[in-house]
């Protein structure tokens, strides 16, 4: 890996880490999705056109299908991901949705390709899921008054996979239709503003208030968040994915100590430790 494509994943891991602590901080739901994505629309959107009046580059006619595939992806990434903030705490949610999208693709990538994973592959497999098990508290997660821990659980795992078809998706729209990362990207947020319009605009009171109470987090989730995948599509472009993975998973110690210490969470101690186990883990899968 290059100095400029690791350069890029870190600085997209620590921006990444930053707008998901903002939108937990948010509480907030659809409204503040589609808000978040009109904001980072009205700012990328201008850079995009001078790009493309700069440019003019040809892009392939397959292009508008793999733009709305990527922009569903991530309408439902996004939403799932402020439902299991809704429900979930920050250090359980965020690393487990960073951590389990590799174990994920490694997984499919068995079952559908038939694809024989090294044994430290399988390792790395195995310390993720034992640090999934250490980070939602083990057997205590069954207990009656866990229940909230069970949600996080399942909205974080769900968020992994969406994450999981995401990378997949957009290197192939990256590094082989040679879509540029800039207009790429914010073509998919007009995906996604579109595909929450008609769900968004009955509760746009609900916009307002989002606007009116969290507007800071607002622009931080907007600007950052197509910052950071930027970053990362960039890097895409000319660096492999099975380096690029385990790199940018830098982001889930940065998220756990953001739960742990800023918005002092239980548990915090025992959840970076299992962060790190997952990080660990992610490696062993790439390397493998």
């Amino acid at each position: 890996m290059t100095p400029l494509a690791l350069g890029l994943i870190l600085v997209a891991a620590f921006t990444h880490a930053t707008w998901n602590y903002a939108a937990k901080r948010s509480g907030g739901g659809l409204p503040f999705v589609w808000l978040a994505g009109l904001v980072s629309l009205c700012f990328y959107g201008p850079l995009s056109a001078a790009y493309l009046l700069w440019q003019s580059p040809v892009l392939p006619a397959s292009a508008w299908a793999v733009v709305v595939g990527s922009g569903l992806i991530k309408t439902v990434y996004a939403l799932l991901l402020q439902r299991g903030y809704r429900h979930g705490e920050f250090s359980l949610v965020y690393p487990l949705a960073r951590g389990t999208g590799p174990l994920i693709s490694t997984l499919t990538a068995i079952v559908l390709f038939g694809e024989r994973p090294t044994r430290l592959a399988l390792a790395g497999g195995a310390v993720i899921i034992a640090s999934i098990f250490a980070l939602s508290g083990g057997m205590k997660l069954w207990h009656a008054d866990r229940a909230h821990l069970r949600q996080g659980l399942l909205y974080g795992i769900l968020c992994g996979c969406s994450i999981a078809a995401l990378t997949v998706w957009d290197k192939h729209a990256v590094a082989h239709l040679h879509l540029p990362p800039l207009v790429y990207d914010c073509s998919t947020q007009i995906v996604l503003c579109a595909v929450l319009a008609p769900f968004a605009w009955p509760r746009r009171a609900e916009a307002a208030a989002a606007w009116r109470d969290h507007r800071w987090k607002v622009f931080v989730v907007a600007l950052l968040a197509p910052l950071g995948y930027i970053l990362i599509l960039t890097a895409l472009t000319f660096t492999p994915v099975s380096y690029i993975a385990p790199a940018r998973e830098i982001s889930i110690l940065i998220g756990t100590f953001f739960g742990a210490k800023l918005l002092k969470e239980a548990d915090g101690p025992r959840r970076l430790l299992a962060a790190a186990g997952m990080v660990a883990g992610v490696i062993a899968l790439a390397l493998g």
